[in-house]
C-alpha cells in the first residue's frame, strides 16, 4: 500500500466492558497479518485486553479474535476525536442536546395548569388521578433513562437520541387527540419512556467532547440548567393556553416545539469515541479491502445474552456497589421530589377558590418562574466558583487539585438554601401575607436546586468519565421513581399538615441529606480509591494522556 493509503491511528478512550468484576489483563501483543497496511504506520497500540468476568470467556475471546487483526483505536490527540473537534462544530453538539433536554423537561409538567381542564373532559374527580398526567411521563422517566444510558455506550449516542425523540413527538402529538382518560395516560407514559433519551445521553454526550474537566463542567452546568427551566416554563404555557382555547393545544404547542427540535437531533452527529473507531474501521475495510481491520470495540461480542448481562445491568450495579453512586441518587432523588411535589403544592397554595390566593391557570403559573430565575442565577454563581477555581488550580494550590474540592462546593451553598426556601415558602404562604412573599421563595429555591444538581452530577461525570450515561441514567430513574411517588402524597399531607407544617417535613428532611456532599468532601478520595470503577477508568485515562503526550512529542521531533 502506498503512503497515500489511510493512516490507522490512536487509541481507545474507553473499554466498554468494564464493571465492578472487570479486571484489567496483562496487554497482549495484536499481531500485524497483513504487512501491506504498513509497518511504518502507527496503526496499532498496545492496550489493555478487558476480562468480562461476569460471562467467564469475554477476555479469552477478544484476545483470541485480537491474535489475527489489525485493531484501530482512536485517542485524544486524534483530530477526529470528538474532544479535539471545533467550537462551531461542539456549538451545534451544545445547541442540539440543550434543545432536547428544555423539550424533555417541559413536557414533563406540560399539563401542569391544564389539569382542571383535562379531568373535566374525561369526568374525572378523583385527586389521586389529578396527579397522574405528570406522575405517568415520571414513571416512563423511572426505567427507560437505565435502557438509554447503556445503549448509547454500546451502540452510539445518535441512533438512541433520534429514535426515542421521533417517536416522543408522535406519542405528545397522539396526548392532543387522546378519546379517553386511560389512552390519555397511557400516551403520557410512552411520552416519559422517549423522552427520558435526552436526559440519560446528553450528559454523556458533553462528557465526550470535552475532556477538559472545566470545559465539561460548564457544559454540564448548562444541561441543568435547562432541566430546571422547562419544568418552570411548562406552568404558564399550560394555563394560558388552557384558560384561553383548549386543553388540547396545550399538546398540539407541544408537538409543535418537538417537530422544530428535531432537525437539531438530526444534525446532531455521533460523538462516542469507541463507536467513531468502529466507523472509522468499516471505512477502512471498505477502502482496503483488507477484512482484518477492526475496532477495539469490535472485540467484544455484542450477542443478546453480553447486553442483557453486561450492558443493561451496569446501571444498576453501580447503584448498589458504588458508594458514591447511591448516595448521590438518594439526594438528588428528594431534591427531584420535592421540585416534582411543587406542582401540586402550588396550585394548593396559589390556583382557584380553594387555594390561599386565589388566582386563574395563567397566572398561578406565573408564581413558577421566579425558580427559573433562581435557575439562572445559579449559572452566574456557577461560572464565579469555575473563575476562581481556574486561578486557584494555575497557583496550583493543592485544594484545587482535588475531585471534591472543585465540584462539591457549590452544593454546600445549595444545600442549604434550597431547605431555608421550602420553609420559607410554607410559612409565608398564608392569608394576609402578600403574594410575593411565597413567590420569592422561588428564587433561593431554583439556585440551591442547580447548585446541587450543577455539584452532585459534575462529581457523578467526572468519577465515572466513560461509564457518565450510565451513572447519569440510574441517577436519573431514581429520582424520577421518588418524582413519582412524592406528588401523590401531597395532597394528604397538606390537608392534614397544613402548608406551614407539610413544608417543613420536606425541610428537614432536605437540610438532613444536604450533609452528602459534606461526607464527600471528608471521605471522597478514600471511597473513590476502593471504587473498582474509579480506579481502573483512572489508569485507563491516564493512559490516554501518556499517549497524547508522547504523540504530541513525536510530531514536534519530526517537524
Amino acid at each position: 500500500m502506498d503512503n497515500s493509503s489511510p493512516r490507522l491511528t490512536g487509541t481507545t478512550s474507553s473499554s466498554q466492558t468494564l464493571h465492578e468484576n472487570e479486571a484489567v489483563s496483562p496487554p497482549p501483543r495484536v499481531s500485524d497479518s497483513n504487512k501491506d497496511i504498513g509497518e511504518s504506520d502507527p496503526v496499532v497500540r498496545d492496550r489493555p485486553l478487558v476480562q468480562d468476568k461476569g460471562l467467564g470467556t469475554q477476555g479469552e475471546d477478544e484476545e483470541e479474535r485480537a491474535g489475527s487483526k489489525q485493531v484501530i483505536t482512536l485517542s485524544l490527540s486524534d483530530p477526529e476525536h470528538p474532544n479535539n473537534w471545533s467550537k462551531w462544530k461542539k456549538t451545534l453538539v451544545v445547541s442540539g442536546g440543550i434543545m432536547t433536554v428544555i423539550h424533555s423537561t417541559l413536557s414533563s409538567s406540560l399539563p401542569s395548569n391544564a389539569i382542571q381542564y383535562i379531568t373535566r373532559t374525561f369526568g374525572v374527580t378523583s385527586q389521586i388521578q389529578q396527579v397522574l398526567p405528570i406522575s405517568t411521563f415520571l414513571m416512563g422517566y423511572v426505567f427507560a433513562p437505565t435502557l438509554c444510558g447503556p445503549l448509547s455506550e454500546n451502540f452510539g449516542r445518535k441512533p438512541v437520541m433520534l429514535v426515542s425523540f421521533l417517536l416522543f413527538t408522535i406519542w405528545t402529538m397522539a396526548c392532543a387527540v387522546a378519546p379517553t382518560w386511560g389512552s390519555f395516560l397511557f400516551f403520557r407514559f410512552m411520552c416519559g419512556v422517549t423522552a427520558s433519551a435526552p436526559i440519560a445521553c446528553v450528559s454523556g454526550i458533553f462528557a465526550d467532547i470535552n475532556a477538559d474537566p472545566r470545559k465539561r463542567g460548564r457544559t454540564m452546568a448548562l444541561f441543568m440548567s435547562a432541566t430546571t427551566l422547562g419544568p418552570v416554563c411548562a406552568p404558564p404555557i399550560s394555563g394560558f393556553f388552557a384558560q384561553n382555547t383548549t386543553w388540547r393545544w396545550v399538546f398540539g404547542f407541544g408537538t409543535i416545539f418537538a417537530a422544530a427540535t428535531i432537525p437539531f437531533v438530526v444534525f446532531l452527529p455521533e460523538t462516542y469515541a469507541p463507536i467513531l473507531a468502529s466507523k472509522r474501521a468499516a471505512k477502512l475495510r471498505k477502502e482496503t479491502g483488507n477484512q482484518n481491520i477492526i475496532a477495539q470495540s469490535d472485540l467484544q461480542k455484542k450477542s443478546f445474552k453480553y447486553v442483557m448481562s453486561v450492558v443493561m445491568t451496569r446501571p444498576f450495579r453501580m447503584l448498589f456497589r458504588e458508594l458514591i453512586v447511591s448516595t448521590t441518587c438518594l439526594y438528588l432523588a428528594l431534591c427531584y421530589g420535592i421540585f416534582y411535589l411543587y406542582f401540586e403544592a402550588y396550585p394548593i397554595i396559589f390556583l382557584g377558590p380553594d387555594s390561599v390566593y386565589n388566582y386563574s391557570p395563567g397566572i398561578a403559573g406565573l408564581t413558577f418562574l421566579p425558580i427559573g430565575i433562581g435557575a439562572v442565577l445559579a449559572m452566574g454563581l456557577f461560572m464565579i466558583w469555575d473563575w476562581f477555581l481556574a486561578r486557584a488550580q494555575a497557583r496550583k494550590e493543592p485544594w484545587s487539585q482535588r475531585e471534591e474540592s472543585r465540584r462539591l462546593p457549590l452544593a454546600l451553598v445549595g444545600g442549604p438554601l434550597y431547605g431555608i426556601s421550602i420553609f420559607w415558602l410554607g410559612w409565608s404562604a398564608r392569608p394576609g401575607v402578600f403574594w410575593l412573599a411565597p413567590v420569592a421563595s422561588g428564587i433561593t429555591f431554583g439556585i440551591g436546586f442547580m447548585l446541587i444538581f450543577m455539584a452532585m452530577l459534575n462529581y457523578l461525570s467526572d468519577a465515572y468519565m466513560t461509564f457518565a450515561a450510565s451513572a447519569q441514567g440510574i441517577a436519573s430513574t431514581c429520582r424520577s421513581l421518588l418524582g413519582v411517588l412524592l406528588p401523590l402524597a401531597a395532597h394528604t399531607m397538606f390537608q392534614n399538615l397544613g402548608i406551614a407544617w407539610a413544608c417543613s417535613t420536606l425541610g428537614f428532611l432536605s437540610l438532613l441529606l444536604a450533609m452528602v456532599p459534606v461526607l464527600f468532601i471528608i471521605f471522597g478520595e478514600r471511597i473513590r480509591a476502593n471504587s473498582k470503577f474509579c480506579q481502573e477508568l483512572k489508569a485507563l485515562h491516564e493512559k490516554e494522556l501518556e499517549e497524547k503526550e508522547s504523540s504530541e512529542q513525536s510530531t514536534s521531533q519530526q517537524v
